[in-house]
């Protein structure tokens, strides 16, 4: 019997780009990155990831290549939707048909926690649980639902979007939607730098939020320790709500917020999700190479979406 080919998966993000080679179980290959070229706009971005994924494919077979991006992803057409200031002009971008026309290759696109979320759920800390929930806690706050195996994108691609969710404690904390009282404007890198500044009036990193909390400033930890019960209190609810398996948290702000959450998360969750695990990522750096990789190799049918949505980019 012939073993399947590896095929490549490509992570699009406001500062790197990373493509990697991947085996038919899972494993990384062959890893390639660059920095993403973002103030030159979407036609350099896309000629870097092109150029990352060619430097592989001649180990790959010929299906697609899979690409997990940055910004809001028309679930059938591949066309970024919405994107932040980290990749300017992206939104419009036709990402699917500009880097199948640069590879000679069908492509299949996501948004980047989405892919997170496919790869965690493949070979990482959501492996063997078709029904998974993964939210990513860095500079924002993103989600993503599998539900059977498959990816749940919803009508416009954004489903599992959980920063835009009304939280308690936030009601002074902006939103990176820009509006105030959402769970990524305490939970996250941004809100933990955000609510540092009210009690302070000193504006730092997230990171450096989180590692004065560890250092024992008392303000730090209590953003911190607040911080972490509003994204656990969240989960729990939506754990009654999508009914998942388990619960993934990932990100480079996971850490420093995976106690209190997990407090509050075990405090909130009803009795008949009480078997219902909140989990630390395991993939790390590779989670959305090796998710777009899945997504390549295992397509599925097309996501439902409206009729209307079909012609929008």
């Amino acid at each position: 019997m012939t073993r399947p080919a590896p095929l490549v998966g490509l992570d699009i993000g406001g500062t790197k780009t990373a493509a990697a080679l991947v085996g038919p179980d899972g494993e990384v290959l062959g890893r390639r990155l660059a920095p993403t070229p973002a103030a030159s706009g979407p036609t350099a971005v896309l000629d870097t990831a092109a150029g990352l994924a060619r430097g592989l494919l001649d180990a790959a077979g010929a299906g697609p290549v899979g690409v997990g991006t940055a910004g809001t992803v028309h679930p059938t057409t591949g066309t970024i939707r919405y994107a932040t200031d980290s990749l300017p002009g992206w939104a419009g971008t036709r990402v699917a048909d500009e880097l199948a026309e640069r590879l000679g290759r069908p492509v299949r696109v996501t948004n980047d926690v989405n892919a997170a979320a496919l790869g965690e759920g493949w070979v990482g800390a959501g492996r063997d649980c078709p029904h998974l929930l993964l939210v990513a806690v860095g500079t924002g706050l993103g989600g993503a639902m599998i539900r059977g195996g498959r990816l749940a994108t919803g009508a416009r691609g954004a489903a599992g979007e959980v920063g835009h969710l009304p939280a308690p404690g936030a009601e002074r904390l902006r939103c990176g939607c820009g509006r105030d009282g959402h769970l990524e404007g305490i939970a996250s890198g941004s809100g933990l730098s955000a609510a540092y500044a009210l009690e302070t009036g000193l504006r730092i990193s997230g990171q450096d939020v989180a590692e004065r909390a560890t250092a024992g400033d008392p303000v730090a930890r209590e953003v911190v320790d607040l911080a972490g019960t509003a994204l656990g209190r969240a989960l729990a609810g939506l754990v009654a709500v999508l009914d998942p398996q388990a619960v993934v948290v990932a990100g480079g702000a996971a850490g420093a917020l995976l106690p209190g959450a997990r407090a509050a998360f075990a405090a909130e969750l009803p009795a008949a999700w009480a078997d219902v695990p909140l989990l630390p990522a395991a993939l790390r750096a590779d989670a959305v190479v090796v998710g777009a990789a899945r997504l390549a190799g295992d397509p599925g049918p097309t996501p439902a979406v409206a009729d209307d949505e079909r012609t929008r980019p």
